[in-house]
């Protein structure tokens, strides 16, 4: 995916558990996943954004007290207002591997210079792997559409 947006974090111990191995709190991924997916939709709309929700949130494997967190997001849809971003969420080992331990789809509203929704620049997919993601997040927003019903 093009314009991908990069974060890296290392686990301390306050992001942990009190467990016999300590691991990361599922909260504190989520701030994370937060974050940098509003860095991401912020640099794609040029506006302040606020979450609606996390769409999708699967937890693959888990993270350790002292791993290297590295997280990846990128648009992948956009309606009028609104937009969805990936977040990838990686464990780095030391010799430079990732391996992914989390994805997430959020799905955030652009806000204009009265805190109310604005128009967003239609995302035009470009790849393959683009195209599909964006198939997926038509999906997953008929999904939300039905449940709100």
């Amino acid at each position: 995916m093009r314009d991908i947006t990069t974060g890296v974090q290392i686990v301390m111990p306050q992001h942990c558990n009190g467990y016999r191995r300590p691991r990361l709190f599922g909260g504190q991924i989520m701030a994370w996943i937060d974050v940098i997916g509003a860095v991401a939709a912020r640099r794609y709309t040029g506006c302040a954004v606020t979450t609606v929700c996390i769409d999708n949130l699967t937890f693959l494997k888990p993270a350790f007290l002292n791993d290297t967190i590295v997280q990846e997001a990128a648009v992948t849809w956009t309606g009028r207002t609104s937009l969805e971003v990936r977040v990838d969420s990686m464990v780095e080992r030391l010799d430079g591997s990732r391996e992914l331990i989390n994805r997430a789809y959020v799905v955030f509203v652009a806000l204009g210079a009265d805190d109310r929704p604005t128009p967003v620049t239609p995302y035009q997919p470009q790849t393959e792997e683009e195209q599909t993601e964006f198939r997926n997040a038509c999906v997953r927003r008929q999904v939300r559409l039905s449940m709100q019903a």
